[in-house]
């Protein structure tokens, strides 16, 4: 059950592409709703994308601290499921589309779940990954503790964005990290979701609800505990598939929209 979502803020969405196809498009933290656009311009006509700026993101209000920060997300992602639709995630994102097709799967069509960040798969299924993955994590996290956002959005940045050939802190617009920092306290209140899976999706009779068709797709260059994360969903959910982008990173949505697109047209076709 979502809590206290009862009143929900405004935020700003955004609609991409052209198609018979509706989809919701959910990105990741740190980045905004625009992120879809190389996707939803690959597309070519296939569908037509909803796509919704975050709390502290985009073109949406600040996240004033009240409630749980992923309750509050999944409810307002949930507010454009006017119908059954294909959605699709990114890193958190694809957390949030993950709990709509286990809560809502009468409105989840399939689900395409890129690079979902649900570590707490891997502290069960390789705890020396998991293990690994933490310590690369602390130098952002320590920085948070510290409340220092803006070592904290250039670390975050650095673990989770240049695998791939992305801009480097230094060389990105002001505007650009500007917009960064001021997401990355939402990074720091979803933790228990990510890492501890703290609403219990992972439970069994939660993961068998979600029975769409569902694929997981990574990027072949990203951290290694995503192939882990990866995994463990396939074998816990009941209709679900991989895919792998090579050359890619974590952040493959828009460093290969390309390819991307591609495999989510292969998806829907089977």
């Amino acid at each position: 059950m979502i809590q206290g979502t009862t009143t929900l803020p405004p935020v700003h969405v955004r609609r991409l592409g052209a198609g018979t196809r509706n989809a919701l498009a959910l990105h990741c933290t740190i980045a905004h709703s625009g992120a879809w656009s190389g996707v939803a311009a690959a597309l070519d006509g296939q569908a037509k994308l909803t796509a919704p700026d975050m709390l502290s993101h985009g073109r949406s209000p600040d996240w004033d601290g009240r409630g749980d920060f992923f309750d509050r997300t999944t409810a307002i992602s949930l507010a454009q499921l006017t119908e059954p639709m294909d959605v699709i995630g990114h890193s958190f994102g694809a957390m949030v589309a993950l709990r709509l097709a286990i809560l809502h799967p009468e409105l989840v069509r399939s689900a395409v779940l890129i690079e979902p960040v649900f570590f707490a798969v891997a502290r069960q299924d390789a705890p020396e990954i998991s293990a690994n993955h933490d310590a690369d994590s602390q130098p952002y996290k320590t920085a948070l503790a510290e409340g220092d956002t803006s070592r904290a959005a250039r670390l975050f940045n650095r673990m989770w964005g240049t695998s791939d050939g992305s801009p480097r802190w230094p060389d990105l617009p002001e505007r650009t990290r500007a917009s960064m920092i001021r997401g990355m306290d939402v990074v720091g209140a979803v933790e228990g979701p990510l890492f501890q899976d703290s609403v219990g999706m992972l439970a069994p009779h939660a993961m068998v609800q979600a029975s769409m068709p569902i694929l997981l797709l990574r990027g072949a260059e990203s951290h290694p505990i995503m192939m882990v994360v990866n995994s463990g969903l396939q074998s816990r959910l009941p209709n679900a598939s991989q895919g792998v982008i090579e050359g890619a990173g974590h952040m493959l949505p828009i460093s290969h929209p390309r390819e991307t697109a591609a495999r989510i047209t292969e998806f829907w076709r089977d």
